[in-house]
């Protein structure tokens, strides 16, 4: 990995090797997350922005080795991870006076979460380690995409689950063959049984917030995204003005932050959009020190509770790299309350056709309120991360899709009802 020049401490700013540290800075504990600094001018000679196969020719994310750190010669696991679709949504973007919506879909990848995208860079980085077993902790969807891409290589797995999370996303690691641990408590109790037990077994830790390979696997949206809008707009490679993102434990908005700082330091993007992160109101911690300008390796955690549970968090652990993809972009948080989360999945659903979770939904019910709040204008381009598919909690869409029609099997019954 010589284009890997090391882990940077984002609390202290002391520089690692790869080789030195396996997760965090040792001078902060648990919170020292570090991010992974690339030599931008090797990657650039190596590797020219038209030389990348655009999204759906194969490969998935593994298109972008040249900018993920993982070794040329490691195998990828089998299953087609990334290569989602963009899907332009104009009916919703005259309903919200704005130029252009798209909606990036990625309740399409294997395990039906965007968290394919980490989980499957956890894989190969714990296989060059030669790791027997991996584990994270997760509200669902981390945890379905970490049993769906280790069953796909016949990886051994445990999962810490709080026990409140959605019986969809539990069959989904049942299925998949993992050691399933549901926990009775929250995530962040799940979060740091998983950080106990992976140091007191040597397991590889998947946690987002604590491994610091999981937003490069995140980044990889903001490649396609680019390539996407790019064949849209006839260009190389485009950019929007404002990109949506829901927001829990912070690792998604801090991936995407990411992706958009590789591009334009190697040059094949000219601005990085103004970032957006949606937070459930009932588990708001991140919008909050926004809004006061709180320090966040300081400020305690909160009680979090919202039907959107991928999205609940009631201490963020990837919460430094979150803050930053909002100020250092010119971006914004904004809260949302369930209510406005769960009518936000009809509206996508018959607006776009794409079927969201709950944390997926929260996305275009916070990008309908930043237009409320003049946080996005008429002007813009705007890009909604779809981060999970609707399947994963029947139980919340079903509060909102309205209800069926029960008729006896005769015409006169289909005329009664559809006023014919």
């Amino acid at each position: 990995m010589k284009h890997v020049l090391g882990l940077r401490c984002l609390i202290c700013g002391a520089k690692y090797a790869p080789s030195e540290i396996d997760y965090v800075c040792p001078r902060h504990g648990n919170d020292g997350i570090v991010d992974v600094v690339y030599d931008y001018g090797m990657i650039g000679r190596q590797v020219r922005a038209s030389g990348i196969p655009g999204v759906g020719t194969g490969g998935g994310i593994w298109r972008y080795r040249a900018l993920l750190p993982v070794k040329a010669d490691s195998p990828a696991p089998p299953l087609l991870v990334g290569d989602t679709p963009l899907y332009p949504a104009p009916r919703l973007a005259a309903e919200l006076g704005l130029r252009e919506l798209w909606v990036k879909d990625d309740g399409r990848q294997p395990s039906a979460s965007f968290k394919d995208r980490a989980s499957a860079v956890a894989v190969v980085k714990a296989q060059e380690k030669g790791a027997a077993l991996i584990a994270t902790a997760s509200t669902g969807n981390a945890a379905a995409a970490l049993a769906c891409i280790c069953a796909s290589v016949g990886q051994p797995n445990v999962i810490f689950v709080p026990a409140s999370a959605p019986p969809a996303k539990i069959a989904q690691l049942l299925v998949f063959g993992s050691t399933v641990l549901l926990v009775d408590g929250t995530y962040d109790d799940a979060f740091e049984l998983c950080l106990e037990a992976c140091q007191a077994f040597g397991w590889y830790n998947r946690n987002t917030g604590y491994n610091p390979y999981m937003t490069e696997g995140k980044k990889t949206v903001v490649y396609e995204l680019c390539q996407q809008l790019g064949s849209r707009y006839s260009i190389e490679w485009g950019v929007p003005d404002v990109v949506v993102v829901p927001v829990g434990d912070g690792c998604i908005i801090g991936g995407v932050h990411k992706g958009f700082k590789d591009l334009l330091a190697l040059g094949w993007i000219e601005r990085i959009p103004r970032i957006v992160g949606v937070q459930s109101a009932g588990s708001d911690y991140l919008w909050q020190a926004w809004s006061h300008g709180e320090d966040v390796l300081s400020k305690p955690p909160i009680v979090a509770q919202t039907v959107a549970d991928s999205i609940s968090a009631g201490l963020p652990r990837d919460r430094i790299k979150a803050l930053a993809a909002v100020q250092e972009t010119g971006g914004a948080f904004v809260r949302v309350p369930d209510d406005q989360i769960l009518a936000a999945i009809p509206t996508l659903a018959r607006g776009v056709g794409v079927f969201a979770e709950p944390a997926a939904a929260a996305a275009y019910a916070g990008l309908d309120q930043a237009a409320k709040d003049g946080v996005v204008s008429a002007g813009d381009r705007v890009v909604v991360l779809a981060t999970g598919n609707g399947l994963k909690d029947i139980r919340a869409a079903m509060q909102v899709a309205g209800t069926p029609h029960h008729i006896q099997p005769s015409l006169a019954e289909v005329r009664r009802v559809l006023n014919l």
